[in-house]
């Protein structure tokens, strides 16, 4: 439980849903930007879930996300607090900005936890270097939230910067840090940037919030009734004794797209900026991840293996792959075994481009990794050719793929390594290592691990089309059947 001298609990809610385009090809729409590993090994979603530990005091950390980020985020957390501590989940159907998944948090909130409970809401994706600083940060924010304030976090701006919308602070709050918000102001040009950064008088908005869920469903409903309603039906046709929840897609395909600043901050008449003057980075280009790195002294910076003759001020991320530049100055090169991207590090914001590209191309580079996650493990593509598809599949211990079948291929299982548990039409059977079977086109099967260690199998993909949609499920247990 929370602490007994705290006015009101603190529940942290982390928003996990961005597809992070900008840091193609490393972030996917299948393992978007919260799962990318920094250079100390941790991915941003585990940062951002050891934070909100860190100021829960006991309370429950909520996560917002979608069912396709789910068992992934799920499994995260498990790996630092484990499966005896459960944390709750709302799954959105569809993406509709942010402020319908504050407003279904802040449901949830108020209904658990009372209308006064404080909520500090997350971005899942973001940096924060000085938790000293954080926590400080959040203390005068929830101060502010206890006043009748909805809080957002600014950070001071370091340089001239376009790239992020504006706060312009008004007078100080008295007895406090805080600021009365005078306005938020679009993403600027360069020449109303630079005026910014030399007043003083504005801050960087960081998309970071602290207020009551009461209040802010109050703001919510003067603001933007017509999301509020919305909201409210779809959370009156929820399953509540379901957990994960998850919202109903036909209601929340009905919700008006809209984020938390237009609906309601941009509106209300009682909001603050308090400093965020924590390290705060939302990692939103591969320029600001390349800062994240040691530079050598041609300006360098490098992860992975690489060899730089005669360059400067470049950007390199291999995996497994050795990296070459020759004669080059300020690009960003990644390569990700089955992408490489090369760009000038001033259009490092530019990189969304080239998956709006391949999504109208209809390339699966757009969305998936040679390595692809999914509840039941991962599969890992070897080789992708028009007359065949190679897979290595992990299946970890207790998973099971959903009952399935393919119409235009069929497919040839061989164990590599533990013991895995086929069902084949009406057949169930073992197989052990160096042993295989075949599954024929429109053939009922399931795969199963009823082990205790990871099974391996190599798959082998025949006939005229092997992409995704070409699987009819039955029965899925992670709620994935057609």
């Amino acid at each position: 439980m929370h602490d007994p001298n705290e006015k009101n609990p603190l529940v942290p809610v982390i928003l996990s849903g961005g597809a992070g385009t900008r840091l193609w090809p490393v972030s996917r729409r299948a393992h978007p930007k919260p799962f990318m590993r920094l250079v100390d090994g941790e991915s941003l979603a585990e940062k951002t879930f050891n934070r909100a530990l860190g100021v829960a005091r006991g309370t429950p950390i909520l996560t917002v996300t979608s069912r396709d980020y789910y068992f992934y985020t799920r499994d995260l957390y498990n790996r630092i607090v484990g499966e005896e501590h459960q944390h709750p989940f709302l799954l959105e159907p569809l993406a509709r900005n942010t402020a319908p998944a504050i407003a279904l948090a802040a449901i949830y909130v108020r209904n658990r936890m009372g209308p006064k409970a404080n909520m500090l809401v997350m971005p899942a994706d973001h940096l924060v270097r000085d938790l000293n600083r954080f926590h400080s940060a959040v203390e005068e924010a929830v101060s502010l939230s206890d006043r009748g304030y909805l809080v957002t976090f600014g950070v001071h701006p370091t340089h001239c910067e376009t790239g992020y919308g504006y706060i312009r602070k008004g007078v100080r709050i008295p007895n406090s840090s805080g600021f009365e918000i005078a306005a938020f102001v679009e993403k600027p040009d360069e020449e109303t940037a630079q005026e910014y950064y030399e007043s003083g008088d504005y801050a960087w908005n960081s998309g970071m919030f602290c207020f009551g869920a009461g209040r802010f469903l109050d703001a919510l409903e003067k603001h933007a009734p017509d999301v509020f309603e919305a909201v409210v039906r779809c959370w009156d046709g929820t399953d509540q004794f379901r957990q994960p929840l998850e919202i109903p897609e036909e209601l929340f395909a009905k919700v008006p797209s809209i984020s938390v600043d237009y609906a309601v901050m941009e509106k209300a008449d009682n909001c603050a900026v308090v400093g965020a003057e924590f390290g705060w980075s939302d990692i939103g280009s591969w320029k600001a991840i390349s800062e994240l790195y040691e530079s050598d002294e041609a300006g360098n910076r490098i992860h992975g293996k690489a060899v730089m003759v005669e360059s400067r001020d470049c950007f390199v991320q291999g995996e497994n792959r050795l990296v070459a530049a020759v004669g080059v100055n300020n690009l960003v090169i990644v390569d990700t075994g089955d992408a490489v991207l090369v760009a000038d590090r001033n259009r490092a914001q530019d990189v969304s481009q080239v998956v709006n590209q391949l999504t109208e191309l209809k390339h699966d580079a757009a969305d998936y990794h040679r390595t692809v996650h999914r509840p039941w493990g991962s599969y890992s593509i070897l080789e992708d050719a028009e007359d065949c598809k190679v897979k290595r599949l992990v299946v970890k211990p207790g998973q099971v793929l959903s009952l399935q079948l393919h119409h235009r291929r069929c497919e040839h299982w061989t164990v590599v390594r533990g013991t895995a548990k086929v069902r084949l039409g009406d057949k169930e059977f073992l197989l052990e290592p160096n042993q295989s079977t075949y599954i024929p086109v429109e053939t009922m099967h399931r795969l199963e691990n009823p082990g205790t260690e990871d099974v391996h199998l190599i798959e082998v993909q025949t006939g005229d089309y092997f992409g995704e949609d070409d699987i009819e499920r039955f029965e899925d247990i992670y709620g994935r059947a057609d």
